[in-house]
């Protein structure tokens, strides 16, 4: 996990960084800089991957900008990292640190 970690922060240092229209709006929708993102990478970890994803394997991030807990979806191919999505995790469905989803019947 540390190689894709360094391998991401490399792309981002690069500036080898594709931004999807999803990703995008949602950012403008929840009022998610473009440096809360980037940050995040910087100092995250993969907390999930989605190695199925289509048209390359993804990973969700956990990454914190000004103390502000985000999770970021991102994949890697082409020669650049493709920012998929960006949130807040919601304290329901994720534990106290954010890692590790909650079962439903527990909530």
């Amino acid at each position: 996990m540390l190689d894709l970690l360094e391998k991401i922060r490399k792309y981002i240092k690069d500036e080898k960084i594709q931004w999807r229209g999803h990703i995008l709006s949602r950012m403008i929708q929840r009022r998610i800089k473009v440096s809360d993102v980037l940050t995040c990478l910087q100092n995250g970890e993969i907390i999930e991957e989605y190695n199925d994803d289509y048209p390359y394997p993804s990973w969700l991030v956990l990454g914190y900008s000004n103390e502000k807990p985000f999770h970021i979806v991102c994949s890697i191919g082409e020669g650049y990292i493709w920012m998929i999505t960006v949130y807040s995790p919601d304290g329901e469905q994720w534990s106290p640190d954010f890692k590790t989803r909650r079962n439903p019947n527990e909530v």
